[in-house]
């Protein structure tokens, strides 16, 4: 399969509710999401079979992560991510996220998230 080049500017950004737009494109093995948020959008809790690495460009997010406990229920913990910051997210950890600024977050995903692709993510579209 031969190297391929892409723009953003090329990429038609969907909006996803009135405070959130992204743009992807997929590889053979990785998604690259690009999502732009509107001070105070809102990802609502989810989780998904995919890793997830979250890159800020601009803005801050803070993440709510629900990961489990070795002696007990999930506690939520956040991690608030400023330019230059990288989250890595494991599979199937339930994950929130709050714009406390106007943001720009690159998402790496591997694989690739089969629920953006079909169109079958409605907890993002509101």
């Amino acid at each position: 399969m031969p190297a391929t080049f892409h723009r953003w500017d090329d990429i038609p950004a969907e909006p996803m509710s009135p405070t959130i737009t992204r743009q992807f494109l997929t590889g053979t093995h990785t998604m690259l999401a690009r999502i732009v948020l509107k001070q105070g959008a809102h990802v609502p809790l989810h989780h998904h079979p995919n890793e997830q690495i979250a890159y800020i460009l601009a803005g801050r997010l803070k993440f709510v992560l629900h990961e489990p406990s070795s002696n007990g229920p999930a506690t939520p913990r956040e991690v608030t991510l400023g330019p230059g910051e990288i989250l890595c997210i494991p599979p199937s950890v339930p994950h929130e996220a709050f714009a406390l600024e106007d943001t720009i977050d690159l998402d790496i995903f591997t694989p690739p998230r089969q629920d953006w692709i079909d169109g079958d993510d409605a907890y993002l579209r509101r």
